[in-house]
Parts: structure tokens; C-alpha cells; sequence
């Protein structure tokens, strides 16, 4: 018999894998969405030696089906940014909050993981830490450099010293260790210094 864990996770991953966008990794093409969602997971193994099930869905439920609702369709700037992510990560909650039911989570366990997905307690609540350690080590370790090209300097700048002021000791431990290219480490030190 297939523990609620297991079929929560192979929903979520199958979930994941309805992401229209691919991408190749080692001659694989996978759902971009899918292959987040095992980065946030590997992410949460080098941050926690033994996360509880329910850490470990929101880590894998964070990014749910946000190929849905673009960037695209919320006004430019920071105020849209900041309504686009929030109603994201509120979308996020309620499908995996859903998707745990389903298979058989109580109430409260399924509301536990909705509220790291959420954000909710960030610098507080130690899951809700982990998830969002795990989402700034996935953009800094793949999406990083790329994105540093499209923003001006002095705003790059600061969203490296947003994103730091979010994690936690550990996970600024695990972003100094990343291979980055000459000139995202040289922007990272910049906005350490």
C-alpha cells in the first residue's frame, strides 16, 4: 500500500510534469516545473539531515503549477512583482493543501504545509525558513546569472542583498560554495561587501 507521502509526492511531481516548458538536463529534456521542484528537494537534503514529511512536501509544492498565471499578467515593478508571487504561493498552498487531503492528511497537516508555502512566519518558523532557503539557493545556483544580465547594477545589487537578508546562516553557508561564473560571484561580493 502507497503511504500518504508517496502518493502526495507522485501527484505533486505528476502535477509538475504538466509544465508546457522544458529543459535539458544531461541529454534529458524534463518539465522545467518538475525539475525546480527536485532542485528545491535536493536543496532541502543539503540543508536538513532529516526533514519531516511535511517540510519536504512544501519544499516540493512550492513552485505548483506557476507556468499557469505569467509574470506577464501582473503589472511591471516591485508592487506587481510582489501580488504575482503572493498570489502564487497562496495558489501553491491550496492545490498541495488539496492534493494532501486526497490522500489522506488531516486538515491541520495539510494547512501546516499551505503556511510554509505561503511564506507565512519567514525569519520565524523554521519550515517556512527552510522552503524559502531552498527557493534562493535554487535561483542563485541556476536562474542567477542569467537574470543578472537583464537588471540594471545598482537594482541587481539590491535584490542580492534582499534575497541574503531572507536566508539563513546555513544557507548562506551553502550559496559562498556555489560554482558561479566570474562575474555573478563578483556581483554577489559586491552586494556582500
Amino acid at each position: 500500500m502507497t503511504s500518504s507521502f508517496d502518493q502526495t509526492l507522485a501527484a505533486l511531481d505528476a502535477l509538475h510534469g504538466q509544465d508546457p516548458r522544458s529543459v535539458e538536463v544531461e541529454g534529458e529534456s524534463l518539465p522545467r516545473e518538475l525539475w525546480h521542484a527536485r532542485r528545491m528537494s535536493a536543496w532541502l537534503a543539503s540543508l536538513r539531515d532529516s526533514p519531516d514529511e511535511l517540510l519536504q512536501l512544501a519544499v516540493r509544492g512550492q513552485h505548483l503549477k506557476r507556468w499557469q498565471v505569467p509574470r506577464e499578467d501582473y503589472p511591471e515593478g516591485r508592487v506587481g512583482y510582489l501580488s504575482w508571487r503572493r498570489d502564487q504561493g497562496r495558489r501553491a498552498g491550496e492545490i498541495t493543501a488539496k492534493t494532501m487531503k486526497e490522500a489522506g492528511y488531516s486538515d491541520e497537516q495539510a494547512e501546516r504545509v499551505a503556511q510554509m508555502i505561503r511564506k507565512q512566519g519567514l525569519g520565524r518558523d523554521e519550515g517556512t525558513q527552510a522552503v524559502e532557503d531552498c527557493a534562493c539557493l535554487v535561483f542563485l545556483e541556476n536562474y542567477f546569472a542569467d537574470f543578472s544580465k537583464q537588471i540594471e547594477h545598482d537594482h541587481l545589487i539590491r535584490i542580492v542583498q534582499k534575497t541574503w537578508k531572507k536566508m539563513s546562516p546555513a544557507a548562506h553557508e551553502l550559496t559562498l560554495e556555489l560554482p558561479m561564473t566570474r562575474e555573478a560571484r563578483a556581483l554577489v561580493e559586491e552586494a556582500l561587501g
